[in-house]
């Protein structure tokens, strides 16, 4: 980008549009690329160009990393062989379905059209995660959509760089050499994301300072990627298994304080590169279209035909593969809305783009790659019509479908969890008055608070029979509120365990374990401030 005045610009524009995106309730994506087309149109808007080292280096790792963060590893351990399918199967599907589609149609001669499938052939985690965010999908759709996107880059990376070489080297292609580097990209990119997690979590485990804790966080994507890249593997999968890893154990490596604070700094990094990235998308297709050659002004025409492409391939796809899962649980009658919703929900996004900028502009022997600037505005094209069209139709595909759970389902689920942990406080309440070691009056106290707790809960489930009792002796008003402190901070111990129990039981999901540690973090963390 040419100045900093530039990036402020966009990074203003940016903010503004999601936050009216959050509040209109529409897809931030899909508005952010419409905002970004508009004012790229724009008379006097100055010419963006992306730099693939800003998208990969900068960009990704961070988006990536939350991405993973919020991936339940419970319920990806259940759904991990159709993930595996999606992830190698679908992918090489998409890639051969474009470039036949690409070749056929398009000037594009078939080693660029094979670049341009293998570049188009993954779904992206970036945008199907902020897509999905405001989706109350059921959890193994919600993961099985999440996950496909996060570990089918291998895939398409290795066929991508298979593709690069028939065509920037005239080379032909050495599909025993691809299945070997497949297994080096993922599996070295698991194992040294792996190690990252593991040196990440004793660091963390040994620190309380919550600056320090900030800036491990921030660092931790960026070490898994650039590590990764060092040993020639996948940084992409690197930062995922990472971010899968200490997703799942954050609560065991920090406090609430901290916790909090790394929620906020990480919801606010987020945000806006997010913000900026979608927006840039649509920023950058205008010069892009400028810089094609005459005989590819009917660019509109064959990015549609791709984008169809891809989505009946995935369709095609889902459908058996869906079929048999559902026969294997035991379903007879076939439900055909699970994989019109999967299908919907695979839209392409950050890492296409950031694949289709890294494509050299000359062949080995020096001469220019022509076809470059059309397989550039073909893959942004695609992007945005995914972005767009899936991006501002999927909450209506999902409602229309029947497999979005209710929000009388999801509050439930929260009331019967908060009745649990609130009667699990109680019961270790009720064995300290049995010791008699804590003054009546702050046992009473804890009591009503609990007693209250548990009564708003259960007037959730409809079903209220509150009621507290109280007595006391005169302790000092200073000493009590430190004891009620202690002791508080004692059950919230409890009933955080009692928390981890429910999910562990399967009684509740990874989204309500997460907003009701959120809340216990909360209380903690008042606690300490008082």
């Amino acid at each position: 980008m040419r100045s900093v005045g530039t990036v402020l610009a966009l990074v203003v524009l940016a903010t503004v549009v999601a936050t009216f995106a959050r509040r209109w309730r529409i897809p931030a994506p899909s508005l952010l690329v419409v905002a970004g087309l508009a004012v790229a149109l724009l008379p006097g808007t100055p010419q963006i160009e992306i730099s693939p080292e800003i998208i990969g280096l900068v960009v990704l790792p961070p988006l990536l990393y939350a991405s993973a963060e919020e991936l339940s590893w419970r319920e990806l351990r259940v759904v991990w062989r159709p993930v595996g399918v999606l992830a190698v199967g679908l992918v090489l599907a998409s890639a051969a379905a474009v470039g036949a589609v690409a070749s056929l149609v398009t000037p594009l001669s078939w080693q660029m059209a094979l670049v341009l499938g293998a570049v188009l052939a993954s779904t992206d985690p970036v945008a199907v995660t902020a897509l999905g965010r405001r989706l109350a999908l059921p959890p193994k759709v919600q993961v099985m959509v999440q996950a496909e996107s996060l570990f089918n880059d291998a895939t398409s990376l290795v066929l991508f760089r298979v593709a690069v070489s028939v065509a920037v080297a005239s080379a032909a292609a050495d599909w025993g050499a691809a299945g070997g580097e497949f297994l080096l990209l993922a599996g070295g990119g698991t194992l040294i994301g792996a190690a990252v997690a593991g040196v990440v979590a004793l660091i963390r485990r040994r620190t309380e300072d919550p600056v320090l804790e900030t800036v491990i966080a921030l660092v931790t994507p960026y070490a898994a990627y650039v590590l990764a890249e060092a040993a020639h593997t996948s940084g992409v999968t690197s930062v995922v298994v990472a971010g899968v890893v200490l997703g799942g154990r954050g609560e065991k490596l920090t406090n609430a304080r901290i916790r909090l604070q790394l929620h906020a700094v990480y919801g606010t990094v987020v945000f806006l590169l997010e913000s900026v990235v979608f927006s840039l998308i649509g920023l950058a297709l205008p010069a892009q279209v400028k810089a094609l050659s005459d005989g590819d002004k009917a660019w509109p025409l064959y990015a549609l035909a791709v984008a169809g492409t891809l989505i009946a391939v995935r369709l095609l796809w889902l459908a058996p593969l869906s079929a048999v899962v559902q026969r294997k649980g035991g379903i007879q009658r076939m439900n055909w809305r699970v994989p019109m919703v999967l299908t919907w929900a695979g839209t392409r996004g950050v890492v296409p783009l950031a694949a289709a900028l890294s494509i050299p502009e000359a062949t080995r022997n020096g001469t220019p790659l022509s076809e470059r600037p059309l397989v550039l505005v073909l893959t942004t094209s695609v992007v945005v019509v995914t972005l767009v069209v899936q991006g501002f139709t999927l909450a209506p595909v999902v409602r229309r479908s029947g497999i979005a759970l209710e929000p009388d389902h999801t509050e439930r689920e929260e009331a019967a969890a908060r009745c649990s942990l609130a009667g699990a406080g109680i019961k270790r309440l009720e064995e300290l008055s049995e010791l008699e070691a804590v003054p009546s009056v702050v046992l009473d106290r804890l009591r009503r608070g609990l007693n209250a707790r548990l009564d708003d809960a259960r007037d959730r489930l409809a079903d209220s029979n509150g009621h507290g009792h109280g007595h006391g002796h005169g302790v000092p008003t200073e000493s009590a509120d430190l004891v009620y402190r202690q002791l508080r901070r004692d059950l919230i111990g409890v009933e955080a365990a009692e928390l981890q129990r429910l999910y562990d039981d399967h009684a509740i999901s990874d989204t309500t374990r997460r907003r009701l540690q959120r809340s216990l973090d909360l209380e903690e963390a008042r606690l300490a401030d008082a």
